[in-house]
């Protein structure tokens, strides 16, 4: 079964971290702006709204995934996989800045087999 997001053994390992430093109730945003759409910020359950324009595209280790739906059109056919790269946010709350490190997004294009398999979160969002 595909999963529209994937989530890189690091940036896995460090959602572990996260959890267990802040708790299990996080989100993961990937909001549109002017940036080059290939970071995701990670927040407590709380501290970032979401919006009815925000939507649920998949889950990563149980943490929702959001899209700024204007992205959700962007990304409705390709997969989302979350790394990790060095990097500093500073000024901004996600979580992971306090580690040195930021997660960032890259996608590849479903072939028609993939779209085909994805699991049923993945369809609804579709």
């Amino acid at each position: 079964m595909e999963k529209r997001v994937m989530a890189a053994p690091e940036a896995l390992d460090l959602l572990k971290v996260l959890k267990e430093r802040y708790g299990p109730d996080l989100l993961f945003i990937q909001i549109c702006g002017y940036c080059d759409h290939s970071s995701v910020y990670c927040y407590k359950v709380g501290e970032f709204m979401v919006s009815p324009q925000d939507v649920l595209i998949g889950r990563i280790d149980g943490v929702p995934y959001y899209v700024d739906a204007s992205q959700h059109e962007l990304f409705k056919r390709r997969q989302i996989i979350i790394s990790v790269v060095k990097g500093d946010r500073s000024g901004d709350l996600s979580l992971e800045g306090t580690e040195g490190v930021i997660f960032r997004v890259s996608s590849h294009e479903l072939s028609e087999e993939e779209f085909s398999k994805l699991d049923a979160l993945d369809l609804q969002a579709a």
